[in-house]
């Protein structure tokens, strides 16, 4: 998913779910920033680097092939943007190397999910934005994960558009970034094919280029990790199941829903408005921020600003020491540490050391994770890790 939903999309959720305009605001931001916030981005205010919940394209390409940056790298996406749906899944013939690699594979609706969201319930707002973008991830970046892999997240030349008339048309996709997608010739931009396992060419969706993140699209195509048998993509109908759980999810947090379950959806608080989002989701655009925020603004009544990257870093950047953590960025940093450091936790304790090693900081201290050390100083204030 792109700004459109993430930012402005999040908005309406936000306030369909019964917040006010202002603190809608608040969640979406923190929400966008999700895919903004880079160690180069952290580094230029003076916050702590292990906050980082995405990666610019020439920091994934200077990434290492041993283990240490390996898992540097897998923590951010599977804790952000590809979500694991089930650490403890079996399948028979395959080793334990294959398997740590399979069990990353995001999907909706896993155990994790469930934790990300009960983890913010009477948490900042931030923390809601935070978990809004995983959530909504795991709907459109489903059946790949948050590690290079081969064997996992390659596709082959069986990559089919399926059109709005039903007919199916044949992908192409080209390694360059420079040359925009062409929806109407069918010309995408996607990583290039490339045999080594662990390159970041082979990471999330890289092979699918960015089809994942458009609602209107639907595909065909053959996934590694499915021993190359076709699944189907339907994005608008997954982009409406995202938002009609972003919905249930806040009128959770709100207080409103006694528990957050899995496959429960907000579908009568967005019953009126479906057609106006179905007709968002189907037309054949990159980029539906325009129509998102007019749908936004139409719910609210008031106007719905452009994200300024500056004016989220400003207030962090001005302010004196502890007074940082109250400030919006501040607010996400903890929040971005917290869904990192338990999706770390949960993904150890499954046996898995993809995302590196991870351990409760009230019983070893400073030989944790690093990601505890922010949590830590927080619960010493009288917070909790």
């Amino acid at each position: 998913m792109n700004k459109d939903f993430h930012y402005y999309g999040t908005y309406s959720a936000a306030y369909l779910s019964g917040y006010t305009h202002e603190e809608s605001l608040q969640i979406a931001r923190a929400a966008f920033f999700v895919d903004l916030c880079t160690k180069p981005v952290l580094n230029s205010v003076g916050a702590p680097l292990a906050a980082a919940t995405t990666m610019l394209a020439m920091e994934m390409a200077d990434a290492g092939a041993d283990p240490i940056s390996q898992q540097d790298l897998t923590r951010i996406w599977s804790s952000f943007h590809f979500l694991p749906y089930d650490l403890y899944s079996t399948r028979k013939g395959c080793g334990k190397k294959y398997m740590q690699k399979y069990h990353l594979i995001c999907k909706p609706n896993g155990d994790l999910l469930v934790e990300t969201v009960n983890q913010v319930k009477g948490k900042d707002l931030e923390a809601a934005g935070v978990a809004m973008h995983v959530l909504a991830d795991t709907w459109a970046h489903q059946n790949f994960a948050g590690t290079p892999s081969r064997v996992i997240n390659d596709t082959n030349y069986h990559f089919y558009e399926v059109l709005p008339d039903g007919t199916e048309r044949k992908v192409n996709f080209f390694p360059n970034p420079a040359v925009p997608d062409d929806l109407e010739k069918g010309n995408y931009t996607a990583s290039m094919r490339q045999g080594s396992e662990i390159s970041v060419m082979n990471l999330g969706h890289g092979r699918a280029g960015h089809l994942p993140d458009y609602s209107c699209m639907r595909y065909k195509y053959l996934p590694a990790w499915a021993d190359y048998e076709e699944v189907l993509k339907d994005n608008p109908s997954d982009f409406m199941y995202a938002y009609c759980q972003m919905v249930y999810a806040m009128k959770f947090l709100r207080g409103e829903i006694a528990a957050f379950e899995k496959a429960k959806y907000a579908d009568d608080i967005v019953a009126p408005h479906k057609d106006k989002i179905n007709e968002i989701f189907l037309k054949r655009q990159t980029d539906d921020c325009e129509d998102w925020k007019a749908f936004g603004e139409s719910l609210s009544g008031q106007e719905v600003p452009d994200f300024e990257t500056e004016d989220y870093l400003k207030e962090y950047r001005a302010a004196e020491g502890s007074q940082k953590d109250d400030t919006p960025l501040g607010r996400f940093i903890l929040a971005a540490l917290a869904q990192k450091s338990m999706v770390t936790d949960r993904v150890y304790k499954s046996g898995n050391l993809l995302l590196g090693m991870t351990g409760d900081y009230k019983k070893w201290g400073r030989r944790g994770m690093r990601e505890y050390m922010k949590l830590a100083q927080e619960a010493t204030k009288g917070g909790t890790l």
